[in-house]
C-alpha cells in the first residue's frame, strides 16, 4: 500500500492557493518580463587577477638590476614585487609560500633567481608581462644561507648552513660536481665548525679568487683553479657581511660587536684598521665599548673624492628606544639617518654594473618593514626621492574602501589640483632612479577612483585608471575634533579603546562631489567640495538614539534654532531623572566623563569638537557634523549604514537602535526612529526636527522654567500616541507595564511570551482608537515633540511624519513574500525589537504605494538585518526657494518585502531593465560668488517626471539582495516576479548592482569564496567561480565591486588586489599590463689601460666552464638536489596560452626567438666569411711567394 504523506498534500494546497491568488498579476508580469531583453551571457564573464598595489607585506629581501633599472622585493610569504618607473609594477607568487631569503638578477638578461627558506632556488623569466618560473632546484640535505651570481656569469654560488658551497648552472639549473667543502676551506688545526656561510663574492680584479665568509668570524680567500685556500682571515667576533673595494686589494667586514674590520688581502695576520662608527673611544687606548651588530656594510668608491661606506645598525646600546638608523660615512664626515621603521635591507645604486670599476654611487635604496626609501647621495644633507609608487596605502590601517569606475571626467583633475598642494617639500630634485620598464598599451581609458578610509580618520582618493594607482587627495577628518593631550583627557572615547577617529563607512556622490563619512565614535561628517580656502566654525548636530521603544529623540533646545557653534553653558539639574548633582560641561562633549558626579553619563558625545574656528584648505570642507550621544550611561551604537542624496539634501544613517534622517541644508534632524517603529504603520505619531543648538537642556525631561517636578510628571504622554492631551496615571502605568512585559518576556518560554503579548495588545488597543487631529494637518509652526518623560517643547521648524494604516493584502501574493507582522506573533516582534538593525539604504524615485496617482515621488528604501525592506516616502517642498524654508514630509509606507538574511543592496530598474539612479545635483562651489552659485543651482537635476502610469501595469522593478537570496519586485504592485536563492550553506558578504557590457547585473561575493553574478531582472545565474575563501575579516570589510567588471579587496594590511570578472578585460589584459624588460645595451667594460695590460695589473678573467663543467668536475650527487621544470618554460607557456591574445603572444615570442637565432646565425656567418677571406689571402700570399721557386729551393 502506498504511504500517505500529509506534508506533500499541504504543500500542494499551499502552492495551489498561492498560484491561484493572483493569476492576472502573474500573467501580466510574465508578459511584461518577456519584453525585457537580457543581453548578458556567461561568455561575457571571466575571473582573473589584474594588478596588486601597495607596499609588499612583510618584506624580507631586495635586488636591483643596474642596467634595466628594475627593483625586486621578496616577502616572507613567498611573494615577489617588481618595480620600474612610475606605473610599472608586477606581482608574482611562489607556490610554496616560503620566505624569500635572497634575490639575484641576471643583469640585463631579463631573469631573476630567488632563494627561499625551504631550500629551493627558482629562475624567473622577466621577459614576459606576467613573469613565470623557468626552472627550480630543491636541495634535500642542506639548508641554503647565501647566494652569489657574478656579473655576466652563468654559474651561481650557493652557500649552505653546513659551510659548504655548491655551484649551479643557471641555464640548465643543474648542479656542478665542483664543491667547496668547509673542512678544506678552514685550517686543519681548527677544531670547531665555522658555522653557516654568510658571504660569497669573487675578487673584482681576479675572478679566480673567491672570498668566503663564515659566521664564526673566519674569512677565506679561495683559489678556484688550485682548489685550495690562499689566505685565511680570523677575527673574534661573528661576521654579518663583507664588501670589496673595487681594486680588489681590500675588503671590509661588519661584525656583531658593532665594529668594522678593514683587511688587506696579502696581510691576513691582523686587520689593517678597526672602526667602531658609533662606539665611544676610550682615552687609555682600550677597546671601545661594544655596540649593536652592524648587519650590513657596502664599500663604494668614486673617481673624484673619498669612498662611501654605508652601513645599517651598529648603534650604541645606551640609545634605548632610538629608531633604526642608516649610517653614511664619506671621508671624514658621518651622517646618521633615522628611519621610521626597522631596516630590512639596503642597496647602494651605482653608475656601473662592473665591480672592478669606480662605482660612483648616487643613491641608496632602503627597504624598511613598512616603507621604501631612496636617499640621494649626490646632494648635501642626503635628501630622499619622492616615491612615485602607491606605497602609502597602509600609512594608517585601511578600515573601509569603495571603488568607482567610469566616473565623471573632470573629477580626477579637480582632486589632483587640490591634492597637489598637500605634497611635502624638501625632496631631491633628481628623477626617480628606478626607471625601467614600459607602460601598457591598453584601450580601456575610463576614469576610475578608489576611496580608502583609515584608522586615523583620514580618507584618501586614488586615481586607479589604466591599472595604475596614484594618490590624488587626502582628507583628515580628525581635524574637526580636539585631540586628547594626555590620558586624563580620553574619558569620552570609551566606545573604542584606540583609533577613535577611524572611518567606519563612507558614501560618495561623484556627480555632486558630496562626501559623507561615519566614524567608529558614532559620528557622521558631511563634506562639500570647494576650490577655495575657508575658515568657519563647525556646525554640530547631536542626536539621541536609544533602543527602548518609549525613548524617542528629544530636542535639546527651545528658542533659537539657527545653526551655530556651541558654547559652554551651565546645565540645570535633571528634574525628572533620579536626583543628581549638577555639573558644568561643554556642549561639544567636554572633558567630564559623566553627566553628574554620581549619575550615569548622559547626553554626551564620544568626541569633543574643536572650540575654535576651523581653517579648511581647498578640497573637502565640513558642511555638518552629527554626533550620537550617550543615553543613560550607555554609549551610542556604532553606525552600520549610511547614505546621502545631494538632490534632496538629506543624509540618513542607521545602527542597531534605528535610523535617523538629517537635512544637511537646514541643519535639522528630521526623523529619529527605532527599527521596530517602522514595523508599526498602524500607529501614527509625530516627530519634530531639532537643529544645532547653543545650550543643552537636561536629558530625559524638557519643561518650562516655571514648571516643577510635579508638573513635569503630570504632563507625561505616551510616545506612540497621537493625542496631545495629557494622559492619566493609569495610562502611564499601562505603558510602563507593556515595556516591562516586552523586556521580561525575552527570558520566558514562547507560551508565556504569547500570554504577555495578548495582554499588551488589549492594553494598547484603547490608545489606538484615540483620534489624532495632527495627523492630517499642521496648522501652525508650534508642534509637540515627545520625549521619554512626555514633556513638550516649541521649535521653529517642523516635519510631518505620517504612518498609513496597514494594508491587509500588502504584497502577500506568494508564499515566500508573505510574513506576519501582526501583533499576535509576539516572539517574532520581540526578537525583531531586540536584534533588528538598519543595514542598508537606497534613495530612489518610485511609487510610494500600490494605489497611486500614476507618478513617482522621492522615496527611500530601508533594509534591515532581519531581511525586511521598508519603503519610506519623502515629500519635498516645491521650488528651490522653498527648500530652505519649508519642512520635508516623511511617511512610512510599510514593508515591501522580506528576504532571508540581512539586506545588502537595493536598486530600481525601469521597464526596459535600465538602472534608475538616484537624482543628484551638479557640483557647485559653495564658496563662490552669489551669481555663480545661483547659476549653478539653477541647473540642479530634480527628479524627472516619468511617463504616465496606466492602471494594472508595472513600470519599475525593485531589485533586492540579501545575505541569502535575491528578489525582484514589480512596482507599483509590489508583487514578486523573480526570486533566486544565492547560497544555503554560506552567506553573501558583498553584493552590488553593477553595469556590465551596457546592461546591469548583481555581483555577489560569498564567505565561502565564491564570486557570482545574476542577470537582471530575471536573476539568472551567469557565473559562479570559487575564487577566494574568506580567511581574514579584512577581505570581508574591504571587498567591493564596481562597474565594467572591476572589483578589489585588501589582500594584506598593506596591499590592494584588483580583479576583473569581465571577459573583455581578461582578453585585453596582456596589452594593458606593463613590460618589465626592455632591450638595453650593456655598458662597455672599463678600459684596462696600456700598462695594466702590459704588466698584468688588470682584471683577470676565468673560464668557469672549464672548471665547473661536467667534463672537468663530473656530475653532482643526485640526492643532493632535485631539478623541477617550471611552468614558465616555452613548453609550459605554449600549453597555457589560449585565445587570440595567447596566439599573438606566442607569435611575438617566436619572432623574438627567431630574430635572435637569425642574428646569431648572421654573426657566425660573418665570422666564417671573415675567416675564409683571411685564409684565402694567406693562401694567395703563399702562392706568390713560392710560385717561381724550384722544389730544391724551398
Amino acid at each position: 500500500m502506498k504511504k500517505f504523506n500529509i506534508r506533500k498534500v499541504l504543500d500542494g494546497l499551499t502552492a495551489a492557493s498561492s498560484s491561484s491568488s493572483s493569476p492576472a498579476a502573474q500573467v501580466g508580469a510574465a508578459k511584461e518580463n518577456d519584453a525585457v531583453p537580457e543581453t548578458l551571457q556567461s561568455e561575457h564573464f571571466q575571473l582573473c587577477k589584474t594588478v596588486r598595489h601597495g607596499f609588499p607585506y612583510q618584506p624580507s629581501s631586495m635586488a636591483f638590476d643596474p642596467v634595466q633599472k628594475i627593483l625586486a622585493v621578496g616577502t616572507q610569504n613567498g611573494a615577489l614585487r617588481l618595480f620600474g618607473r612610475a606605473g610599472v609594477e608586477c606581482f608574482c607568487q611562489h607556490e610554496s609560500g616560503a620566505a624569500v631569503i635572497q634575490l639575484q638578477f641576471l643583469i640585463n638578461e631579463g631573469a631573476l633567481v630567488s632563494a627561499l627558506a625551504d631550500d629551493s632556488i627558482h629562475l624567473w623569466n622577466l621577459r614576459q608581462k606576467i613573469p613565470a618560473i623557468l626552472h627550480s632546484l630543491k636541495f634535500n640535505r642542506e639548508r641554503i644561507t647565501y647566494c652569489h651570481l657574478p656579473f655576466q656569469s652563468k654559474w651561481l654560488y650557493i652557500g649552505t648552513e653546513r659551510g659548504n658551497i655548491h655551484i649551479v648552472n643557471v641555464e640548465s639549473f643543474t648542479l656542478s660536481g665542483y664543491v667547496i667543502m668547509w673542512n678544506k676551506a678552514i685550517e686543519l688545526s681548527t677544531k670547531t665548525h665555522p658555522g653557516p656561510v654568510v658571504h660569497i663574492s669573487d675578487n673584482p680584479m681576479d675572478e679566480g679568487k673567491l672570498l668566503i665568509g663564515f659566521e664564526c668570524g673566519v674569512v677565506v680567500l679561495w683559489d678556484l683553479k688550485s682548489k685550495k685556500a690562499d689566505y685565511r682571515y680570523n677575527y673574534d667576533e661573528a661576521i654579518h657581511s663583507v664588501a670589496w673595494h673595487h681594486e680588489g686589494k681590500q675588503f671590509v667586514c661588519s661584525h656583531s660587536d658593532g665594529t668594522l674590520t678593514m683587511w688587506n688581502i696579502r696581510t691576513p695576520a691582523k686587520p689593517a684598521q678597526i672602526i667602531t662608527p658609533h662606539g665611544k673611544q676610550p682615552k687609555d687606548g682600550k677597546k671601545p665599548e661594544p655596540c649593536k651588530p652592524i648587519l650590513k656594510v657596502e664599500y663604494k668608491s668614486t673617481r673624484a673624492g673619498d669612498s662611501f661606506m654605508v652601513l645599517s645598525g651598529g648603534l650604541s646600546y645606551d640609545t634605548v628606544g632610538r629608531r633604526a638608523c642608516l649610517t653614511v660615512m664619506h671621508g671624514k664626515s658621518t651622517a646618521v639617518l633615522e628611519m621610521d621603521f626597522p631596516i630590512v635591507d639596503f642597496l647602494t645604486l651605482c653608475e656601473t654594473p662592473y665591480p672592478n670599476d669606480f662605482q660612483e654611487p648616487y643613491a641608496v635604496v632602503v627597504l624598511l618593514e613598512r616603507d621604501l626609501v631612496v636617499i640621494d647621495l649626490g646632494q648635501i644633507g642626503y635628501p630622499i626621492f619622492e616615491n612615485p609608487y602607491p606605497l602609502s596605502i597602509h600609512e594608517s590601517p585601511v578600515t573601509c574602501c569603495e571603488y568607482f569606475a567610469d566616473c565623471p571626467a573632470e573629477l580626477i583633475p579637480a582632486l589632483y589640483s587640490v591634492g597637489s598642494r598637500q605634497k611635502r617639500q624638501g625632496y631631491s630634485k633628481k628623477d626617480w632612479p628606478v626607471s625601467g620598464g614600459n607602460w601598457g598599451q591598453g584601450t580601456q581609458s575610463y576614469p576610475e577612483i578608489i576611496i580608502t578610509g583609515h584608522a586615523d580618520g583620514s580618507v584618501k582618493f586614488w586615481d586607479a585608471s589604466a591599472l595604475m594607482l596614484q594618490v590624488l587627495y587626502k582628507l583628515k577628518t580628525a581635524k574637526v575634533f580636539e585631540r586628547a593631550r594626555g590620558k586624563e583627557e580620553k574619558a569620552n572615547t570609551d566606545i573604542v579603546d584606540e583609533d577613535p577617529f577611524a572611518i567606519q563607512t563612507l558614501c560618495w556622490c561623484p556627480e555632486s562631489r558630496m562626501l559623507c563619512v561615519a566614524g567608529v565614535s558614532a559620528h557622521v561628517i558631511v563634506y562639500r567640495f570647494s576650490k577655495q580656502e575657508t575658515t568657519a566654525e563647525v556646525q554640530l548636530l547631536e542626536v539621541r538614539m536609544q533602543c527602548d521603544l518609549s525613548d524617542v529623540e528629544s530636542p535639546d533646545t527651545a528658542g533659537d534654532q539657527t545653526p551655530t557653534r556651541h558654547s559652554p553653558v551651565n546645565e540645570s539639574p535633571q528634574e525628572a531623572e533620579p536626583p543628581a548633582v549638577a555639573s558644568t560641561q561643554s556642549a561639544a562633549g567636554g572633558n567630564n566623563s559623566n553627566s553628574s558626579a554620581d549619575g550615569p553619563r548622559d547626553n554626551i558625545p564620544c568626541l569633543q569638537v574643536r572650540s575654535s574656528p576651523l581653517k579648511q584648505s581647498p578640497g573637502y570642507q565640513v558642511e555638518l557634523l552629527v554626533q550620537l550621544v550617550w543615553v543613560s550611561g550607555e554609549p551610542p551604537q556604532q553606525i552600520t549604514s549610511l547614505a546621502i542624496n545631494s538632490s534632496y539634501g538629506l543624509v540618513v544613517f542607521g545602527n542597531s537602535n534605528g535610523l535617523a534622517v538629517v537635512d544637511y541644508l537646514q541643519k535639522t534632524l528630521l526623523l529619529n526612529l527605532g527599527t521596530s517603529q517602522l514595523y508599526s504603520p498602524s500607529e501614527p505619531s509625530q516627530r519634530q526636527p531639532c537643529s544645532p543648538r547653543k545650550t543643552r537642556q537636561p536629558s530625559g525631561v524638557l519643561c518650562d522654567s516655571t514648571d516643577g517636578p510635579s508638573a513635569a510628571e503630570e504632563r507625561c504622554k505616551s510616545p506612540n500616541s497621537g493625542s496631545t492631551s495629557p494622559c492619566n496615571s493609569d495610562d502611564d502605568r499601562k505603558a510602563k507595564f507593556i515595556e516591562k512585559v516586552k523586556y521580561k518576556s525575552r527570558r520566558f518560554s514562547k507560551t508565556v511570551a504569547n500570554d504577555f503579548a495578548r495582554m499588551s495588545r488589549k492594553i494598547s488597543s484603547c490608545n489606538e482608537q484615540k483620534p489624532n487631529p495632527e495627523l492630517h494637518s499642521i496648522p501652525s509652526r508650534k508642534r509637540f515633540y515627545y520625549t521619554h518623560s512626555g514633556t513638550s517643547t516649541t521649535t521653529r521648524k517642523s516635519v510631518r511624519l505620517a504612518f498609513p494604516p496597514a494594508n491587509s493584502d500588502h504584497n502577500m501574493n506568494s508564499k515566500d513574500n508573505s510574513f506576519s507582522r501582526s501583533r499576535s506573533s509576539s516572539v517574532t516582534s520581540i526578537d525583531r525589537e531586540s536584534r533588528d538593525a538598519v543595514c542598508a539604504f537606497c534613495f530612489c524615485e518610485t511609487f510610494p504605494r500600490k494605489s497611486t496617482d500614476g507618478t513617482t515621488s522621492p522615496c527611500m528604501l530601508v533594509g534591515t538585518t532581519q531581511g525586511s525592506v521598508i519603503l519610506v516616502a519623502l515629500s519635498l517642498p516645491h521650488g528651490d526657494d522653498q527648500r530652505l524654508l519649508q519642512p520635508i514630509g516623511i511617511s512610512s509606507c510599510g514593508t515591501v518585502a522580506r528576504l532571508k538574511g540581512g539586506i545588502l543592496t537595493m536598486a530600481l530598474l525601469d521597464a526596459s531593465g535600465s538602472l534608475l539612479s538616484a537624482s543628484h545635483e551638479p557640483w557647485y562651489d559653495p564658496n563662490s560668488s552669489d551669481e555663480e552659485k545661483e547659476k549653478e543651482k539653477s541647473r540642479w537635476r530634480r527628479p524627472a517626471s516619468p511617463p504616465s502610469w496606466q492602471e494594472g501595469q508595472d513600470s519599475q522593478f525593485a531589485v533586492l539582495c540579501s545575505e541569502k537570496q535575491a528578489k525582484v519586485l514589480a512596482m507599483p504592485s509590489q508583487t514578486r516576479v523573480y526570486k533566486h536563492n544565492i547560497t544555503e550553506s554560506s552567506f553573501v558578504l558583498r553584493a552590488d548592482v553593477v553595469c556590465m557590457a551596457g546592461t546591469n547585473c548583481i555581483a555577489c561575493f560569498c564567505a565561502n569564496g565564491h564570486i557570482m553574478t545574476l542577470s537582471l531582472p530575471s536573476l539568472r545565474p551567469l557565473v559562479d567561480v570559487n575564487y577566494l575563501p574568506l580567511t581574514d575579516m579584512r577581505i570581508a570589510r574591504t571587498f567591493c565591486f564596481s562597474n565594467l567588471g572591476q572589483a578589489l579587496y585588501l589582500t594584506s594590511p598593506t596591499e590592494v588586489q584588483r580583479i576583473t570578472y569581465s571577459q573583455e578585460t581578461c582578453d585585453n589584459l596582456q596589452e594593458m599590463l606593463s613590460e618589465l624588460f626592455t632591450p638595453v645595451e650593456t655598458p662597455e667594460a672599463p678600459n684596462r689601460g696600456f700598462f695594466k695590460g702590459l704588466f698584468g695589473g688588470g682584471a683577470q678573467s676565468l673560464d668557469r666552464e672549464d672548471l665547473f663543467g661536467e667534463t672537468a668536475s663530473g656530475k653532482a650527487s643526485r640526492s643532493l638536489a632535485q631539478h623541477i621544470p617550471g611552468p614558465g618554460n616555452m613548453e609550459g607557456m605554449k600549453g597555457a596560452a589560449s585565445g587570440v591574445v595567447g596566439d599573438l603572444a606566442r607569435a611575438r615570442i617566436a619572432l623574438d626567438e627567431r630574430g635572435q637565432k637569425l642574428g646569431e646565425l648572421e654573426e657566425r656567418t660573418a665570422a666564417m666569411m671573415a675567416s675564409a677571406d683571411s685564409f684565402s689571402k694567406h693562401a694567395h700570399d703563399m702562392m706568390l711567394k713560392y710560385k717561381d721557386k724550384k722544389w730544391y729551393q724551398l
